[in-house]
């Protein structure tokens, strides 16, 4: 699968980083809008009511265009700051209910009456254990959030940021600086469709069918793979033929299809030390993310839910 809709480019090696840029083999067919596009025409996320619920949020799109929400993508806001668990395809002139994860443990008020996007997208090690944790059951409400509240209060102890809420969205906020000294160094290429982050051992693998909508989400997605750079500056970069292992390793994936929350099929992945999640239309794959995981997919495995609804 993979291997038919990418190439790899040459990779990029800073201060032990590495990031190979990926190129589409295929033109796209299907078309959509990024989050950042619809919210300033009206696209809307908000609280699934005046009490809220914490694993869900309602999107409303009013647009005559499709928007895709991207797995891991951050909405700030509302009662808390939550995370999408999948990636979602919203339908034109659709409204639908989503399922999210909190990054903010410590808040349940009202900042604001809809949720705006951050400028990031969560972290490859938080976003690798939503689908370890999600194998079975990719829909289900809560189940990952103890899993990700465990993810984001570990992420704060290690880089030391201490966040009166405990918002995810406040150690990028306490690291901007030392982020922005890195981001220079791996810049958008031209047609660039997607990328593999490799930090020593551990990979991390990131598609769009579309390069207008990956331009778009790469300065998010670099500042969540930065962010897991910043603990191990300067360590021994990985060599060039890992990352065409662990791309062939995910090829070697058994994929798994099931009804998506939106349109199209949500895909689940499973390997030998591969776990990995995408979203499939009418054949096409408009995304997937594949991550190296030392504990494998947990299939079955639900984690204990919020304990709000």
């Amino acid at each position: 699968m993979i291997t038919d809709l990418i190439q790899l480019g040459e990779p990029v090696e800073h201060r032990g980083i590495v990031v190979t840029p990926l190129f589409p083999r295929r033109d796209p067919v299907a078309r959509y809008l990024t989050l950042e596009e619809a919210l300033p025409l009206g696209l809307t996320l908000s609280e699934t009511g005046p009490g809220g619920s914490v694993p869900e949020l309602a999107v409303v799109n009013p647009l005559e265009e499709r928007v895709l929400l991207y797995d891991g993508e951050e909405l700030v806001g509302a009662k808390q700051n939550r995370i999408l668990n999948v990636t979602v395809l919203v339908g034109a002139r659709t409204t639908l209910p989503i399922p999210v994860s909190c990054v903010e443990e410590g808040r349940w008020s009202w900042r604001s009456r809809r949720l705006d996007a951050a400028d990031h997208i969560s972290h490859a090690e938080l976003r690798r254990r939503t689908p370890e944790t999600l194998q079975a059951a990719p829909l289900a409400r809560g189940a990952a959030q103890s899993e990700v509240w465990e993810a984001v209060r570990e992420k704060a102890a290690r880089l030391h940021v201490a966040s009166p809420t405990g918002a995810s969205a406040d150690t990028y906020l306490h690291h901007g600086r030392s982020l922005a000294e890195l981001e220079s160094a791996f810049p958008l290429q031209p047609g660039q469709c997607g990328a593999v982050l490799s930090l020593g051992p551990a990979h991390c693998l990131d598609l769009v069918s579309r390069p207008d909508a990956f331009a778009r989400l790469w300065p998010k997605l670099r500042r969540g793979y930065l962010l897991d750079a910043l603990e191990r500056l300067d360590g021994e970069a990985a060599a060039a033929e890992t990352v065409g292992a662990f791309v062939a390793a995910v090829e070697a994936c058994d994929v798994t299809r099931r009804p998506s929350a939106g349109l199209g099929d949500d895909l689940r992945l499973r390997g030998e030390r591969i776990v990995g999640s995408g979203l499939e239309l009418e054949g096409e794959v408009l995304q997937l993310s594949a991550f190296t995981s030392e504990r494998g997919p947990r299939a079955g495995v639900i984690a204990r839910p919020s304990r709000r609804s």
